[in-house]
């Protein structure tokens, strides 16, 4: 097995006493000594993890490690008067936490170099008894204050610390938390990396946001100060210790101090690019480390399809970018809004932010809010909102949908990285339950819940639905996904190619059955066909884009066929499977059923998902010999 090739065995395990909250020189040069070490490790193996193709942050992790290690200093010298748990309610930052696991002897160090492999059992956001040494699940960002305002309840007579940042501080669910925390006097103390780096830039300047004055605003006491000054942060930790009630200790500090080229920039929000880390590196010494760095290679992913691969996701705002072209620049302003939830390239808005950037919000963290504000602008008939973000934060958002419907707003919501391929964020980060949105009453509702195949049918898809009324949800994968062909190589989405909202799509003709799928399934779906084809046996493969509404005729033609089975990436339970086997009886088809999703908590890893989740081509195929059979 590798070593680990920075020493973790020179980390000097302190116990301190906050009652003392002065440092001595040699408590003092073992904390920075600590602090040093442990920063170092984390760019070392967030970026080999990025060598590798895997991703994972590091400016986070990377910020808040001074704060973490005098934690640990308390919970060794004083262990009965705290809850010695990190809580961090920024998931991503999850690499502190593993590191501190080894630090306690829970993990070796070994295992960070396998930080978010398939199957490594390093995810990239903390899992609650997935992992040796975790002790809570860290979800997504700004869920967790909340859930920590409970364990303070339960341990009244115990400080309890969670790990905040500025951008989890402009989620709803922290205000909530702090006016429960503060009408309740929990012994709570959020510890916040104020470093003004997110991924859409710096919060100060898009929101005029004063981290401050708000947590001051809800009635905490806030002691801010220089997160990167170890005699100012552990005097501070101190204070607030001694302070019986909920404390903010903001830690103000640009984002990766001391890392050349990434300091006070949000490129340190992701993992660390190979050559910058390898620039910080040599300059601390770690040559093993750097020689690592550049050996590590990213595992080639194997496609076993035709066509260009592509991210409809990058689709979606070149294809709205065009039409808002097309427009005059008075309707323009005056009917269309586009709201960002703090993801820009990532969910693919970049190219309206930069072409049209007088109809263009950067609306921070704060889904709910964002979504019912595209809503409002969306309430005269010609006007609508455009929204986006992450499809697992959809959830968030079921109330603010339901109002949406109800005030009859026009609203185009962009949700990427649905289901599990390439989520290496892995379980809550999942995009599953995408069906939630179809809440609405069958009476007159028009939700549309669209899927697009690939790059052409998203390009479509949008050109279509841009100027229609109510709500239309599109949704796309992380992953690339092929150009999908027909059986002489054409484009099935190309240039003559019209979408039609609610109707199903014959991609091969059967005899011996159907699979019905969408988006980054078809193709593997396909593979599939073409492989019973080889034996002679033609299963038929249906494009199902719109989600939610039943296409009639093709209900008609593959309802008398020997099987169906439904196949999707989406939560079993709550999927399109769970609803079109019902569709089916509703008008007397009784053909061999069965339907494929999503059943398990996430493996880490890219494409693994898949397989894991028993969704791979050969899933697929063994579940059909089942029904042939």
């Amino acid at each position: 097995m590798t070593e680990f090739p920075i020493d973790l065995e020179t980390y000097t395990p302190l116990k301190l006493n906050p009652v003392d909250s002065t440092l001595t020189h040699e408590q003092r040069d073992s904390l920075k000594a600590n602090i040093q070490l442990c920063r170092d490790a984390i760019v070392f193996f967030t970026a080999f993890s990025e060598a590798k193709g895997l991703g994972g942050h590091t400016g986070g992790a990377y910020d808040t490690i001074p704060e973490a290690i005098v934690l640990d200093s308390f919970f060794r010298g004083q262990p009965d008067r705290f809850v010695p748990i990190f809580f961090d309610e920024a998931g991503h930052r999850v690499a502190t936490q593993y590191l501190m696991a080894v630090l306690r002897g829970d993990l070796n160090a070994d295992r960070l170099l396998h930080y978010r492999e398939a199957h490594g059992g390093l995810f990239g956001h903390p899992e609650r008894g997935e992992t040796p040494g975790i002790q809570f699940s860290g979800g997504r960002l700004g869920h967790l204050w909340p859930y920590v305002n409970g364990v303070a309840m339960a341990n009244r007579d115990r400080a309890v610390f969670c790990l905040g940042s500025d951008g989890s501080q402009q989620e709803g669910n922290d205000a909530e938390a702090a006016r429960l925390s503060v009408a309740h006097n929990l012994n709570i103390k959020i510890i916040v990396d104020n470093n003004n780096s997110t991924i859409a830039g710096h919060p100060s300047e898009y929101l005029k946001f004063d981290l401050e004055k708000t947590l001051a605003g809800h009635g905490l006491t806030v002691l801010a100060g220089d997160g990167e000054d170890i005699d100012n942060l552990y005097a501070r930790l101190c204070q607030a210790i001694a302070i019986s009630g909920p404390v903010a200790v903001v830690n103000n500090r640009p984002m990766c101090p001391g890392i050349e080229g990434v300091e006070g920039t949000p490129l340190g929000h992701d993992a660390l690019s190979r050559e910058l880390a390898i620039a910080y590196l040599e300059k601390r010494g770690h040559l093993r480390a750097v020689e690592m760095l550049k050996e590590a290679r990213a595992e080639k992913r194997i496609y076993t399809f035709q066509g260009s691969g592509s991210k409809p996701r990058h689709i979606f705002d070149a294809t709205v970018a065009e039409i808002l072209s097309q427009m005059s620049d008075r309707d323009r302003r005056e009917k269309v809004m586009c709201i960002d939830s703090d993801l820009g390239e990532s969910c693919g808005l970049n190219k309206i932010s930069q072409n049209h950037p007088e109809i263009f919000y950067n609306g921070g963290i704060m889904e709910r809010g964002n979504f019912s504000a595209a809503a409002g602008f969306g309430m005269e008939t010609g006007k609508q909102g455009i929204f986006s973000t992450y499809s697992a934060f959809l959830e968030m958002c079921i109330s603010e949908i339901t109002m949406a419907r109800l005030n009859q707003a026009n609203v185009l919501g962009n949700f990427s990285h649905s289901g599990i391929d390439d989520l290496a964020d892995n379980t809550c980060h999942f995009g599953l339950n995408i069906m939630f949105a179809n809440n609405g009453l069958e009476s007159g509702d028009n939700t549309r819940i669209y899927y697009p195949a690939d790059a052409g049918q998203m390009k479509a898809c949008v050109e279509t639905i841009f100027h229609q009324s109510g709500l239309r949800f599109l949704f796309s994968s992380r992953s690339p996904v092929p150009t999908m062909l027909t059986e002489d190589g054409r484009k099935i989405y190309g240039e003559n190619y019209t979408f039609i909202p609610g109707k199903d799509e014959m991609i091969r003709e059967g005899t011996a059955g159907y699979i019905v799928t969408f988006g980054e399934l078809l193709y593997r779906a396909l593979n599939v066909i073409e492989t019973f084809k080889q034996e002679g046996i033609q299963v038929g493969l249906i494009n199902k884009p719109t989600l939610n509404a039943i296409d009639e005729d093709m209900m008609a033609k593959i309802g008398s066929s020997p099987f169906i089975v439904v196949v999707e990436a989406l939560n079993r339970r709550t999927g399109l499977g769970s609803n079109f086997g019902s569709w089916l009886l509703e008008r007397g088809f009784t053909p061999k059923y069965a339907y494929l999703g999503s059943t398990k908590k996430g493996c880490g890893g890219l494409a693994e998902q898949f397989t894991h989740q028993g969704l791979d081509e050969k899933d697929i195929e063994k579940k059909i010999r089942e029904l042939l059979s």
